[in-house]
Protein backbone atom coordinates (compact mmCIF):
# COMPACT_ATOMS: atom_id res chain seq x y z
CA UNK A 1 0.00 0.00 0.00
CA UNK A 2 1.51 3.33 -1.08
CA UNK A 3 0.20 5.91 1.40
CA UNK A 4 2.95 8.51 1.31
CA UNK A 5 1.02 11.11 -0.66
CA UNK A 6 -2.11 10.70 1.45
CA UNK A 7 -0.17 10.77 4.72
CA UNK A 8 1.60 13.97 3.74
CA UNK A 9 -1.63 15.69 2.72
CA UNK A 10 -4.11 14.35 5.29
CA UNK A 11 -2.25 12.37 7.98
CA UNK A 12 -4.87 12.28 10.69
CA UNK A 13 -7.74 11.19 8.45
CA UNK A 14 -5.57 8.45 6.93
CA UNK A 15 -4.50 7.20 10.35
CA UNK A 16 -8.13 7.22 11.47
CA UNK A 17 -9.07 5.04 8.50
CA UNK A 18 -6.20 2.63 9.10
CA UNK A 19 -6.95 2.21 12.81
CA UNK A 20 -10.45 1.08 11.83
CA UNK A 21 -9.67 -1.05 8.77
CA UNK A 22 -6.00 -2.12 8.80
CA UNK A 23 -4.30 -1.41 12.16
CA UNK A 24 -1.23 -3.30 10.98
CA UNK A 25 -0.65 -2.92 7.26
CA UNK A 26 2.20 -3.32 4.81
CA UNK A 27 3.17 -0.03 3.21
CA UNK A 28 5.93 1.48 1.11
CA UNK A 29 8.54 3.26 3.25
CA UNK A 30 9.94 6.70 2.57
CA UNK A 31 12.75 5.24 0.44
CA UNK A 32 10.43 3.00 -1.59
CA UNK A 33 11.08 -0.20 0.38
CA UNK A 34 8.40 -2.16 2.30
CA UNK A 35 7.51 -1.72 5.97
CA UNK A 36 4.71 -2.57 8.39
CA UNK A 37 2.74 0.37 9.84
CA UNK A 38 1.07 0.04 13.27
CA UNK A 39 -1.58 2.62 14.21
CA UNK A 40 -3.63 1.62 17.31
CA UNK A 41 -2.62 3.05 20.68
CA UNK A 42 -2.49 -0.25 22.57
CA UNK A 43 -0.44 -1.97 19.87
CA UNK A 44 1.95 0.97 19.45
CA UNK A 45 2.55 1.37 23.19
CA UNK A 46 3.16 -2.36 23.67
CA UNK A 47 5.50 -2.50 20.68
CA UNK A 48 7.55 0.47 21.90
CA UNK A 49 8.42 -1.53 25.02
CA UNK A 50 8.78 -4.96 23.36
CA UNK A 51 12.42 -6.16 23.51
CA UNK A 52 11.78 -8.39 20.49
CA UNK A 53 11.58 -5.25 18.35
CA UNK A 54 15.19 -4.24 17.88
CA UNK A 55 16.67 -0.93 16.76
CA UNK A 56 19.87 -2.65 15.65
CA UNK A 57 20.09 -2.70 11.85
CA UNK A 58 21.96 -6.01 11.96
CA UNK A 59 18.56 -7.67 12.57
CA UNK A 60 17.10 -6.20 9.36
CA UNK A 61 16.54 -8.34 6.29
CA UNK A 62 17.81 -7.14 2.93
CA UNK A 63 15.48 -4.97 0.91
CA UNK A 64 13.48 -3.50 3.81
CA UNK A 65 13.25 0.08 5.03
CA UNK A 66 16.26 0.83 7.24
CA UNK A 67 15.86 4.56 7.80
CA UNK A 68 18.42 7.33 7.40
CA UNK A 69 21.73 6.29 5.86
CA UNK A 70 24.73 7.59 7.78
CA UNK A 71 28.46 6.78 7.86
CA UNK A 72 29.69 4.63 10.81
CA UNK A 73 31.07 7.66 12.63
CA UNK A 74 27.54 9.10 12.93
CA UNK A 75 25.52 5.87 12.92
CA UNK A 76 26.73 4.37 16.23
CA UNK A 77 24.05 6.22 18.16
CA UNK A 78 21.22 5.36 20.55
CA UNK A 79 18.67 5.15 17.73
CA UNK A 80 20.47 2.09 16.36
CA UNK A 81 21.22 0.29 19.62
CA UNK A 82 19.71 -2.23 22.03
CA UNK A 83 20.91 -3.08 25.54
CA UNK A 84 23.58 -3.46 26.81
CA UNK A 85 25.24 -0.82 24.59
CA UNK A 86 22.12 1.36 24.67
CA UNK A 87 22.05 1.18 28.48
CA UNK A 88 25.74 2.04 28.79
CA UNK A 89 25.64 5.08 26.52
CA UNK A 90 22.31 6.39 27.79
CA UNK A 91 23.68 6.26 31.34
CA UNK A 92 26.66 8.36 30.34
CA UNK A 93 24.62 11.18 28.86
CA UNK A 94 21.43 11.06 30.93
CA UNK A 95 22.86 13.30 33.65
CA UNK A 96 22.83 16.20 31.17
CA UNK A 97 19.05 15.95 30.78
CA UNK A 98 17.82 15.45 34.35
CA UNK A 99 14.90 17.56 35.64
CA UNK A 100 17.36 19.36 37.96
CA UNK A 101 19.67 20.22 35.06
CA UNK A 102 16.68 21.37 33.03
CA UNK A 103 15.58 23.63 35.89
CA UNK A 104 19.03 25.21 35.88
CA UNK A 105 18.63 25.93 32.17
CA UNK A 106 15.23 27.61 32.57
CA UNK A 107 16.56 31.12 33.12
CA UNK A 108 18.95 31.01 30.13
CA UNK A 109 16.16 29.60 27.94
CA UNK A 110 13.82 32.43 28.97
CA UNK A 111 16.55 35.00 28.33
CA UNK A 112 17.06 33.56 24.83
CA UNK A 113 13.31 33.60 24.14
CA UNK A 114 13.09 37.23 25.26
CA UNK A 115 16.02 38.25 23.03
CA UNK A 116 14.38 36.63 20.01
CA UNK A 117 11.10 38.42 20.75
CA UNK A 118 12.93 41.71 21.31
CA UNK A 119 14.21 41.40 17.76
CA UNK A 120 10.63 41.17 16.46
CA UNK A 121 9.69 44.52 17.97
CA UNK A 122 6.39 45.58 19.54
CA UNK A 123 4.16 44.90 16.53
CA UNK A 124 4.16 43.72 12.94
CA UNK A 125 4.24 40.45 11.03
CA UNK A 126 6.81 37.67 11.18
CA UNK A 127 7.43 34.01 10.42
CA UNK A 128 7.56 32.46 13.89
CA UNK A 129 9.31 29.34 12.61
CA UNK A 130 12.39 31.11 11.27
CA UNK A 131 12.32 33.93 13.84
CA UNK A 132 11.45 32.00 17.00
CA UNK A 133 10.58 28.28 17.00
CA UNK A 134 13.73 27.27 15.08
CA UNK A 135 16.47 29.48 16.55
CA UNK A 136 15.44 28.95 20.19
CA UNK A 137 16.20 25.19 20.40
CA UNK A 138 19.30 25.41 18.22
CA UNK A 139 20.73 28.10 20.53
CA UNK A 140 19.86 26.07 23.64
CA UNK A 141 21.30 22.76 22.46
CA UNK A 142 24.40 24.37 20.93
CA UNK A 143 25.08 26.24 24.18
CA UNK A 144 24.71 22.97 26.09
CA UNK A 145 27.15 21.16 23.79
CA UNK A 146 29.52 24.12 23.38
CA UNK A 147 29.15 24.64 19.62
CA UNK A 148 30.40 27.96 18.21
CA UNK A 149 27.75 30.47 17.17
CA UNK A 150 29.13 30.85 13.65
CA UNK A 151 28.35 27.18 12.82
CA UNK A 152 24.78 26.96 14.11
CA UNK A 153 23.01 28.09 10.95
CA UNK A 154 24.99 25.49 8.98
CA UNK A 155 23.63 22.72 11.16
CA UNK A 156 20.06 23.86 10.68
CA UNK A 157 20.55 23.72 6.92
CA UNK A 158 22.02 20.21 7.13
CA UNK A 159 19.21 18.81 9.28
CA UNK A 160 16.60 20.24 6.93
CA UNK A 161 18.31 18.45 4.03
CA UNK A 162 18.13 15.12 5.91
CA UNK A 163 14.60 15.35 7.26
CA UNK A 164 12.97 16.94 4.22
CA UNK A 165 14.92 15.80 1.14
CA UNK A 166 14.54 18.04 -1.91
CA UNK A 167 13.63 15.93 -5.00
CA UNK A 168 15.26 18.61 -7.14
CA UNK A 169 18.57 18.16 -5.30
CA UNK A 170 19.09 14.39 -5.00
CA UNK A 171 22.64 14.76 -3.67
CA UNK A 172 21.77 17.35 -0.98
CA UNK A 173 21.25 14.80 1.80
CA UNK A 174 24.57 13.05 1.11
CA UNK A 175 26.34 16.39 0.92
CA UNK A 176 24.82 17.35 4.28
CA UNK A 177 26.08 14.11 5.86
CA UNK A 178 29.60 14.70 4.52
CA UNK A 179 29.52 18.28 5.81
CA UNK A 180 28.32 17.19 9.26
CA UNK A 181 30.98 14.50 9.51
CA UNK A 182 33.66 17.06 8.69
CA UNK A 183 32.16 19.52 11.15
CA UNK A 184 32.09 17.05 14.05
CA UNK A 185 35.61 15.77 13.28
CA UNK A 186 36.92 19.33 13.41
CA UNK A 187 34.88 20.17 16.50
CA UNK A 188 36.13 17.12 18.44
CA UNK A 189 39.73 18.01 17.69
CA UNK A 190 39.15 21.57 18.88
CA UNK A 191 37.45 20.46 22.10
CA UNK A 192 40.28 18.06 22.88
CA UNK A 193 42.83 20.85 22.68
CA UNK A 194 40.55 23.50 24.22
CA UNK A 195 38.19 21.78 26.72
CA UNK A 196 35.47 23.96 28.19
CA UNK A 197 32.55 23.78 30.61
CA UNK A 198 30.14 22.06 28.24
CA UNK A 199 28.61 18.64 27.63
CA UNK A 200 30.79 17.80 24.64
CA UNK A 201 33.99 18.42 26.59
CA UNK A 202 32.63 16.20 29.37
CA UNK A 203 31.87 13.38 26.92
CA UNK A 204 35.34 13.66 25.39
CA UNK A 205 36.84 13.33 28.88
CA UNK A 206 34.85 10.12 29.32
CA UNK A 207 36.02 8.83 25.94
CA UNK A 208 39.65 9.69 26.58
CA UNK A 209 39.97 7.91 29.89
CA UNK A 210 37.97 9.54 32.67
CA UNK A 211 36.26 7.12 35.02
CA UNK A 212 32.60 6.44 34.27
CA UNK A 213 29.88 6.60 36.89
CA UNK A 214 29.44 3.01 38.01
CA UNK A 215 29.72 -0.20 36.06
CA UNK A 216 27.80 -1.37 33.03
CA UNK A 217 26.86 -4.72 31.59
CA UNK A 218 29.92 -4.55 29.40
CA UNK A 219 32.13 -3.59 32.34
CA UNK A 220 33.32 -0.39 30.66
CA UNK A 221 31.53 2.94 30.66
CA UNK A 222 33.84 4.54 28.11
CA UNK A 223 32.79 5.51 24.60
CA UNK A 224 34.38 4.42 21.37
CA UNK A 225 35.38 7.22 19.03
CA UNK A 226 32.44 6.46 16.70
CA UNK A 227 30.08 6.36 19.68
CA UNK A 228 31.33 9.75 20.84
CA UNK A 229 30.90 11.32 17.41
CA UNK A 230 27.49 9.69 16.91
CA UNK A 231 26.28 10.75 20.34
CA UNK A 232 27.21 14.38 19.70
CA UNK A 233 25.41 14.21 16.36
CA UNK A 234 22.27 12.67 17.88
CA UNK A 235 22.05 15.13 20.78
CA UNK A 236 22.36 18.06 18.41
CA UNK A 237 20.09 16.61 15.73
CA UNK A 238 17.29 15.39 18.00
CA UNK A 239 17.63 18.27 20.45
CA UNK A 240 16.98 20.69 17.63
CA UNK A 241 14.69 18.79 15.27
CA UNK A 242 12.08 17.51 17.73
CA UNK A 243 11.87 20.73 19.72
CA UNK A 244 11.46 23.10 16.79
CA UNK A 245 8.46 21.04 15.65
CA UNK A 246 7.06 20.85 19.19
CA UNK A 247 7.23 24.64 19.65
CA UNK A 248 6.05 25.51 16.15
CA UNK A 249 3.15 23.05 16.22
CA UNK A 250 2.08 24.28 19.66
CA UNK A 251 1.98 27.91 18.50
CA UNK A 252 0.10 26.93 15.34
CA UNK A 253 -2.47 24.96 17.34
CA UNK A 254 -3.06 27.85 19.74
CA UNK A 255 -3.53 30.21 16.80
CA UNK A 256 -6.29 27.87 15.62
CA UNK A 257 -7.82 27.82 19.13
CA UNK A 258 -7.92 31.47 20.27
CA UNK A 259 -10.07 30.64 23.30
CA UNK A 260 -7.36 28.30 24.63
CA UNK A 261 -4.70 30.88 23.77
CA UNK A 262 -6.61 33.44 25.84
CA UNK A 263 -6.97 30.97 28.69
CA UNK A 264 -3.22 30.37 28.88
CA UNK A 265 -2.48 34.07 28.64
CA UNK A 266 -4.84 34.74 31.55
CA UNK A 267 -3.56 31.84 33.67
CA UNK A 268 -0.04 30.62 32.73
CA UNK A 269 -0.21 27.97 35.45
CA UNK A 270 -2.01 25.83 32.85
CA UNK A 271 1.04 25.79 30.58
CA UNK A 272 2.60 22.50 31.78
CA UNK A 273 -0.66 20.62 31.19
CA UNK A 274 -1.18 22.48 27.92
CA UNK A 275 2.22 21.39 26.59
CA UNK A 276 1.26 17.75 27.15
CA UNK A 277 -2.05 18.12 25.32
CA UNK A 278 -0.46 20.14 22.51
CA UNK A 279 2.18 17.41 22.10
CA UNK A 280 -0.51 14.73 21.99
CA UNK A 281 -2.62 16.72 19.56
CA UNK A 282 0.15 17.57 17.07
CA UNK A 283 3.41 15.91 18.07
CA UNK A 284 6.80 16.46 16.43
CA UNK A 285 7.41 12.90 15.20
CA UNK A 286 4.71 11.03 13.25
CA UNK A 287 6.65 7.77 13.53
CA UNK A 288 8.94 6.22 16.11
CA UNK A 289 12.36 5.09 14.88
CA UNK A 290 12.01 1.91 12.74
CA UNK A 291 12.31 -1.45 14.45
CA UNK A 292 13.19 -4.98 13.35
CA UNK A 293 11.65 -8.10 14.95
CA UNK A 294 14.27 -10.53 16.20
CA UNK A 295 11.70 -13.31 15.69
CA UNK A 296 8.33 -13.65 13.98
CA UNK A 297 5.96 -11.47 15.97
CA UNK A 298 2.18 -11.07 15.98
CA UNK A 299 0.63 -7.61 16.32
CA UNK A 300 -3.17 -7.20 16.25
CA UNK A 301 -3.51 -10.65 14.70
CA UNK A 302 -0.97 -9.93 11.93
CA UNK A 303 2.29 -11.90 11.83
CA UNK A 304 5.32 -9.79 10.95
CA UNK A 305 8.32 -11.93 9.91
CA UNK A 306 11.63 -11.54 11.69
CA UNK A 307 13.85 -8.85 10.20
CA UNK A 308 11.14 -6.90 8.41
CA UNK A 309 10.69 -3.22 9.22
CA UNK A 310 8.05 -2.08 11.71
CA UNK A 311 6.96 1.57 11.84
CA UNK A 312 5.01 2.61 14.94
CA UNK A 313 2.79 5.65 14.39
CA UNK A 314 2.94 7.94 17.41
CA UNK A 315 0.56 10.38 15.71
CA UNK A 316 -2.06 7.70 15.06
CA UNK A 317 -1.78 6.31 18.59
CA UNK A 318 -2.19 9.74 20.15
CA UNK A 319 -5.46 10.25 18.29
CA UNK A 320 -6.90 6.81 18.99
CA UNK A 321 -10.39 7.33 20.45
CA UNK A 322 -10.03 4.06 22.35
CA UNK A 323 -7.44 5.83 24.55
CA UNK A 324 -8.26 9.54 24.18
CA UNK A 325 -11.99 10.36 23.81
CA UNK A 326 -12.73 12.98 21.14
CA UNK A 327 -9.07 12.84 20.08
CA UNK A 328 -9.38 15.48 17.34
CA UNK A 329 -10.58 18.00 19.93
CA UNK A 330 -7.97 20.08 21.76
CA UNK A 331 -8.80 19.78 25.46
CA UNK A 332 -6.41 21.36 27.96
CA UNK A 333 -8.33 19.64 30.78
CA UNK A 334 -7.71 16.22 29.28
CA UNK A 335 -5.88 13.46 31.14
CA UNK A 336 -2.90 13.15 28.79
CA UNK A 337 -1.02 10.58 30.86
CA UNK A 338 0.41 7.91 28.63
CA UNK A 339 0.58 9.98 25.46
CA UNK A 340 3.34 8.81 23.14
CA UNK A 341 4.52 12.04 21.50
CA UNK A 342 7.98 11.60 23.01
CA UNK A 343 8.02 7.81 22.95
CA UNK A 344 7.75 5.10 25.60
CA UNK A 345 9.94 2.40 27.12
CA UNK A 346 13.73 2.32 27.25
CA UNK A 347 13.97 4.43 24.10
CA UNK A 348 11.82 7.23 25.54
CA UNK A 349 13.19 10.60 24.37
CA UNK A 350 16.27 11.35 26.45
CA UNK A 351 15.79 15.10 26.02
CA UNK A 352 12.07 15.10 26.87
CA UNK A 353 12.46 17.25 30.04
CA UNK A 354 14.42 19.85 28.07
CA UNK A 355 12.00 19.81 25.11
CA UNK A 356 9.05 20.29 27.48
CA UNK A 357 10.79 23.15 29.29
CA UNK A 358 11.72 24.92 26.07
CA UNK A 359 8.18 24.65 24.74
CA UNK A 360 6.60 25.85 27.99
CA UNK A 361 8.99 28.80 28.24
CA UNK A 362 8.62 29.68 24.55
CA UNK A 363 4.82 29.79 24.86
CA UNK A 364 4.92 31.71 28.13
CA UNK A 365 7.23 34.39 26.73
CA UNK A 366 5.23 34.73 23.51
CA UNK A 367 1.79 34.95 25.13
CA UNK A 368 3.03 37.32 27.82
CA UNK A 369 4.62 39.62 25.26
CA UNK A 370 1.78 39.78 22.73
CA UNK A 371 -1.86 40.13 23.82
CA UNK A 372 -2.66 40.16 20.11
CA UNK A 373 -1.35 37.15 18.19
CA UNK A 374 -3.10 35.98 15.04
CA UNK A 375 -2.29 33.81 12.04
CA UNK A 376 -1.41 35.85 8.95
CA UNK A 377 -2.27 32.96 6.62
CA UNK A 378 -5.22 30.60 6.66
CA UNK A 379 -3.36 27.77 4.94
CA UNK A 380 -0.64 26.04 7.01
CA UNK A 381 2.41 24.86 5.06
CA UNK A 382 3.54 21.53 6.46
CA UNK A 383 6.95 20.08 5.70
CA UNK A 384 6.70 17.28 3.10
CA UNK A 385 8.15 14.69 5.46
CA UNK A 386 6.99 11.52 7.21
CA UNK A 387 9.94 11.78 9.60
CA UNK A 388 8.92 15.11 11.11
CA UNK A 389 5.58 16.82 11.57
CA UNK A 390 6.27 20.53 11.38
CA UNK A 391 5.62 23.74 9.50
CA UNK A 392 7.89 25.28 6.90
CA UNK A 393 6.71 28.70 8.03
CA UNK A 394 4.25 30.23 10.49
CA UNK A 395 3.32 33.79 9.46
CA UNK A 396 1.64 35.80 12.24
CA UNK A 397 0.47 39.30 13.10
CA UNK A 398 1.38 40.43 16.59
CA UNK A 399 1.09 43.49 18.81
CA UNK A 400 2.00 44.34 22.37
CA UNK A 401 -1.36 46.12 22.61
CA UNK A 402 -4.70 44.36 22.37
CA UNK A 403 -6.35 45.41 19.12
CA UNK A 404 -10.12 45.91 18.82
CA UNK A 405 -11.94 43.37 16.63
Amino acid sequence: MDLQGELLAHPHSVYDRLRNTAPVCRITGTDGTPAWLVTRYGDVRAALADPRLSLDKSHATEGGYRGMSLPPALDANLLNMDPPDHTRIRRLVSRAFTPRRTEQLSAPIRATADRLLDALGPSGTADLVSAYAAPLPIIVICDLLGIPEDRRLDFRTWTDALVTPDPGRPRAAKEAVVAMLGFFTELMAHKRSHPADDLLSDLIAVRDGAEGEGGSEGGDDRLSEDELMSLAFLILFAGYENTVQLIGNAIHTLLEHPEEQARLRKDPSWLPAAVEELARYEGPAPLAIRRFPTEDITIAGVTVPAGETVLLSLSAANRDPARFPRPDHLDLDRDTSGHLALGHGIHYCLGAPLARAETEIALAALLERYPTLEAASSVPRWRPSLRARGLTELPVRYDTARLPH
